[in-house]
């Protein structure tokens, strides 16, 4: 099994946490300028907050919304507004579990069906169903190896 199998449960129980929100609308202007607009906050207020001008809090939610702001200016940003900023990540087949099952079907599936194709060649035919329980037991060795080649 995975060497470092607690771990693995450890990060897949957090990442599990922020699963509802892949759905998550960033608003159109930014989550700084929402939030601040949404309090009450102007421009100045929120700068003299984080001791710099009204012009560089315009700099900060113009490059939130560009996607170029540091992750520490979007930590200080939030402490300024009483909040804690909060990131991470979220796998799209839903848990870290699934992502390493689908991509271990993925190679397994190559792997039976190169063998498979040359089985044919040398007319020593499979069937369907034999071909779908090497797959799962080929995935299954992958899973358990969990080795680096499963994200090349």
């Amino acid at each position: 099994m995975r060497n470092n199998k607690l771990l693995f449960q450890q990060l897949n129980e957090k990442l599990d946490k922020l699963t509802g929100l892949q759905h998550l609308i960033v608003p159109p202007t930014g989550w700084i300028k929402a939030i601040r607009n949404g309090i009450g906050m102007s421009m100045e207020q929120l700068g003299k907050k984080l001791s710099i001008t009204k012009q560089a809090v315009m700099d900060m939610e113009r490059r939130e919304k560009e996607g170029a702001i540091t992750i520490k200016s979007m930590q200080e940003i939030a402490k300024a507004m009483d909040m804690k900023f909060i990131y991470g990540f979220v796998p799209n087949a839903g848990s870290l579990e699934q992502m390493i099952e689908r991509r271990a079907l993925e190679i397994a599936t190559k792997i039976v069906q190169r063998t498979s194709t040359t089985m044919k060649l040398e007319d020593q035919v499979n069937t369907k169903e034999r071909i779908e329980k090497a797959i799962k037991e080929r995935a299954a060795e992958i899973i358990n190896k969990t080795p680096k080649i499963l994200w090349d």
